[in-house]
């Protein structure tokens, strides 16, 4: 799979996990110049508190548009370790 954002393949794996319908990536299968950390943060219920990333690529900045969960709930252990996209950031085979 691929991230694809600006024209740019931002993250690619062969080994994504799929959770509510999001591929979460290796951590080691993102390109790490393109992205910047954000000091945004969410909370889910069942998988915890989630951290954000933003894209920087081409000079253009996509602001949070990738997520992780630092420290997972047990119910969302297989995501550890993992990032995730949205905001027009486009997951193909």
């Amino acid at each position: 799979m691929k991230a694809i954002w600006n024209d740019t393949v931002v993250a690619e794996s062969n080994d994504t996990v799929v959770v509510e319908n999001n591929h979460y990536f290796p951590a080691d299968a993102i390109k790490k110049e393109y992205f910047e950390d954000s000091i945004a943060q969410t909370t889910c219920p069942w998988k915890g508190r989630a951290s954000y990333y933003s894209l920087r690529v081409n000079g253009e900045l996509n602001k949070d548009a990738a997520w992780y969960y630092p420290e997972p709930k047990d119910a969302a252990k297989q995501i550890e370790g993992r990032v995730a996209f949205w905001k027009g950031v486009k997951i193909q085979p």
